[in-house]
């Protein structure tokens, strides 16, 4: 294996610089989750972070290729049966994501420890998360890493004397923090139970209630809260310095990313933890969970499980901000912080949720026949809706699905407002961070009803374009590059769709391949599509650069490459609604540089030279022969088409 080690002598690829500037693009993001980051021979635990010395270097190396920032996925901490970083926590980060080897150097972990991480690693080869050995791994050497932080401090350490500084300062001001920490007590005082299975009687019962005493129980709860805080200090703080150890990571990696002139995104996901639910259960809707609902590219929907924040403490009676919205405010604000951007996960839960009865024993019957939360004023299978309704009876057309993107026919300005009150709180967030609207990436997919447009673009927001779900026959299809906006986000795919490798093998042996080549075809080159349909269709390579390619001639000024696209890879990262040991494990291969050189000369990797003279090519009105001529001679591989 090689080590992909060094950051130095960064040197930008001008000729694809120059490139994307002349087709328009102004974002290039590779979008790469934390447990994908490579490993280092002799130095990988089974499972990446960007904050060890494999992050700067693959950060490095995209540079180089003229990508403007890296995505992130979701950093909560997840569970030990659930690798799916869309399920972890809102605000606290995974211990997972620990650079442990700085630990080490810092004397905060023994050797020993290290190494019997290391050689237990059951996946070497790097290329996979071993996901129950990384987890069980890391919660060993957390007490480890807590008793060396209490001898340095003993020891009068400077470092771990301002370590400690940081940590009570964190812990007065960040009320999750201690809520989190809390909840770790308490799974440990439940013999590791997860808090829907503690007791719901006896004086245990209490303890699912901590932070949402009922009416005349908040003495109770506050005398246990100090009892447990007592009987866990050294579980609730260890906790709190695994927090502060990961921020400190990631604010370094942060500063590293901006030397380099990478953007660092952060990933927003919709969904709650069991952990959150616990502490945020207060301000959650009874009885009904979030989901997606069936869509032309799911037409099954998704019955998510995810928790509903209550509308009716969205603002208090004075229209000020109520819990809810002080609760977003805080989550975005905090992420802004830390963040250059952010992704928002199904924008939808932010606006106009789909929501269905948690109460339903089949799912799939629950979420399919669900409804949006703030547009059912009458429904009959859905009563309790109507009193968090904004629309009125009128204002709906009975003739299309209540999932339908015109179930609402149209909406009032004071309508849309109440609509838009997440977002709006969100926006006022962007704005306090001085970060721009422009990198606020807004996943709206194959759907997307009227209150969500208007909300979408009451603040100029783009959109999500994923071409390869594109319909090749339906020139109005949402996912065709040609129909997407300046503002919008461009992808062939991302972490929850086969990777265009796989999906190109899959066009030639199910007879869509001709289909997408024709398309692509009359994109690329309108004047001789017959014949540059008949090379694409009999070479999958050379589908996936044409695919690729089509990206660039979009309107779209943002582009966004997933990382087993980037390198070649055919797994899937995610299949959604599975879970199994490879969904969320896949990983950029150790010897990524290595890998894409040699890839590069075979047209088995994404050769991004090739593709930007294709998309050149296909321009008229952009004259650059002499730029087209470096590309093909930098690419080492000519397509022929």
């Amino acid at each position: 294996m090689t080590n992909e080690l060094s950051t130095s002598g960064l040197q930008l690829d001008t000729s694809i610089t120059e490139a994307l500037h002349l087709l328009g693009k102004t974002d290039f993001l590779l979008a790469v989750h934390d447990a994908s980051f490579p490993g280092i021979h002799g130095e990988d635990t089974g499972r990446g972070t960007p904050y060890g010395p494999s992050g700067p270097a693959l950060a490095n190396f995209v540079r180089q290729l003229g990508f403007t920032g890296l995505l992130l996925g979701p950093q909560g901490l997840t569970s030990s049966i659930n690798p799916s970083p869309y399920d972890g926590t809102l605000f606290s980060r995974s211990i997972l994501s620990l650079n442990l080897k700085a630990l080490v150097d810092q004397g905060l972990l023994g050797r020993s420890a290290w190494d019997a991480i290391l050689t237990g690693n059951p996946r070497q080869d790097g290329l996979r998360v071993p996901y129950a050995h990384v987890f069980a791994a890391y919660g060993r050497v957390q007490e480890e890493i807590y008793n060396s932080f209490l001898a340095l401090k003993k020891k009068q350490d400077k470092n771990a004397l301002s370590l400690d500084i940081e940590i009570k300062e964190l812990w007065q001001s960040a009320r999750w923090l201690r809520h989190d920490a809390l909840y770790e007590a308490l799974c440990m005082e439940h013999g590791g139970l997860s808090w829907r299975q503690w007791p719901q009687t006896g004086e245990d019962a209490l303890d699912r209630l901590l932070c949402a005493p009922p009416p005349g129980m908040e003495a109770a709860c506050a005398h246990r809260r100090r009892t447990l805080a007592a009987k866990y200090f050294h579980v609730m703080e260890r906790y709190a310095l695994t927090q502060q150890l990961l921020l400190r990571q990631h604010m370094d990696f942060l500063d590293s990313m901006h030397a380099m002139g990478l953007k660092v995104y952060g990933d927003v996901q919709v969904g709650f933890s069991l952990r959150d639910s616990w502490s945020l259960q207060a301000m959650l809707l009874r009885n009904y969970f979030m989901g997606a609902p069936p869509s032309r590219t799911n037409v099954k929907g998704q019955p998510w499980s995810y928790q509903v924040l209550d509308p009716a403490q969205y603002q208090d009676i004075d229209g000020k901000p109520g819990p809810v919205l002080d609760l977003v405010a805080g989550r975005l604000g905090k992420m802004l912080f830390e963040f250059d951007g952010l992704r928002l996960d199904h924008p939808h839960g932010l606006v106009c949720p789909w929501v269905y009865r948690a109460d339903d024993p089949d799912p799939y019957h629950a979420v399919q026949n669900g409804a949006r939360l703030f547009s059912s004023p009458d429904l009959a299978d859905h009563p309790e809706l109507a009193r968090h309704a904004i629309v009125c009876p009128d204002q709906l057309d009975r003739n299309r699905p209540r999932y339908a993107d015109d179930w609402i026919r149209d909406l009032t300005p004071e309508q849309e407002d109440r609509y838009a009150l997440i977002m709006d709180a969100l926006m006022e967030q962007v704005l306090i961070h001085g970060r721009r609207k422009e990198d606020i990436l807004f996943e709206v997919l194959s759907t997307e009803p009227l209150p969500l447009r208007q909300v979408r673009l009451r603040h100029g927001l783009g959109r999500f374009r994923v071409t390869q779900k594109a319909d090749p026959d339906n020139p109005r299809d949402v996912y065709r590059s040609e129909n997407a906006q300046p503002q919008d986000w461009i992808m062939v795919g991302n972490h929850d769709t086969p990777t265009i490798w796989h999906l190109a093998k899959t066009w030639q042996g199910n007879g869509q391949g001709m289909k997408q080549a024709l398309y692509l075809a009359r994109r690329l080159r309108p004047t001789d599509s017959g014949t540059l349909a008949a090379t694409l269709a009999s070479d999958p390579r050379r589908m996936v650069h044409a695919k690729v390619a089509e990206l660039f001639l979009s309107p779209a000024r943002n582009v966004m490459i997933f990382f087993a696209d980037l390198f070649g890879l055919e797994e899937n990262y995610n299949t959604p609604g599975t879970l199994d040991e490879d969904n969320w494990t896949l990983r950029v291969p150790p010897d990524f540089s290595h890998l894409y050189n040699r890839g590069k000369r075979l047209g088995e990797v994404l050769n991004l030279h090739a593709v930007l003279a294709l998309a050149l090519r296909a321009r008229p009105d952009i004259n650059c022969p002499e730029l087209i001529a470096r590309l093909d001679a930098e690419a080492g591989w000519t397509l022929d088409i």
